[in-house]
């Protein structure tokens, strides 16, 4: 056995696991999205940039599905870490926000879905670390990833009809558009339902260390 193997307890596959080195890239990525999305439309000239708009949509794309692989990649590797259930629920919140906010001041997304996954997040975040005073980890369960998931899908969609509103400036594609932000406006109601129900649940699952 070597001395890095002995140093280490036996099961235990140390912090900077490849499912976590996943995790931390998409953290680091997320500001460059936020910048080739604010730029897309907020340069000097009144039409939005169609390059930084798909390659903001691509981007987030990108970072949306890495978030399946550093999933698979800890459980198949067996690494599921107290770090990485820490980390990965935060770079989620991140990548989602980043997108919400943005998306707001773009005017697709409503203030008050807005504010209800924000209070949600705050509410669960708030319940982490009474958790993690208590010396319990709370990680993402199946309905708070899912809420994520369809979250994501549905600024995806928005983000997709943005740019192609860029790119096809008055050139007829408004119908394709319009079912577009049709199709993210159902998933984001999907989304913000799944956000209060989830939130309920982790209060409830949790309802022992509250009041302990």
């Amino acid at each position: 056995m070597s001395q890095q193997q002995s140093s280490r307890r036996e099961g235990d596959p140390g912090i900077w696991t490849p499912a976590n080195i996943v995790t931390c890239v998409r953290i680091v990525f997320i500001p460059v999205f936020m910048i080739l999305l604010y730029l897309s439309y907020s340069g000097d000239s009144t039409a939005p940039s169609p390059v930084l708009a798909f390659a903001a949509f691509l981007l987030y794309v990108v970072l949306s599905l890495t978030d399946k692989v550093d999933g698979y990649l800890a459980r198949s590797r067996h690494e599921i870490t107290d770090f990485g259930k820490f980390l990965d629920p935060i770079a989620d919140k991140l990548l989602v926000f980043s997108a919400l906010l943005l998306l707001m001041d773009m005017g697709y997304v409503n203030l008050w879905f807005v504010f209800i996954i924000l209070v949600r997040e705050f509410l669960v975040s708030a319940l982490r670390m009474v958790a993690s005073a208590a010396g319990v980890v709370i990680a993402a369960d199946k309905l708070g990833k899912a809420k994520t998931a369809v979250t994501m899908v549905a600024l995806c969609g928005y983000l997709l009809s943005f740019a192609l509103t860029a790119l096809f400036a008055g050139s007829g594609v408004s119908g394709l558009v319009l079912m577009l932000n049709i199709v993210a406006d159902a998933l984001m109601i999907a989304a913000v339902v799944l956000t209060v129900v989830s939130g309920v649940q982790y209060l409830w699952n949790s309802r022992d260390i509250i009041t302990s």
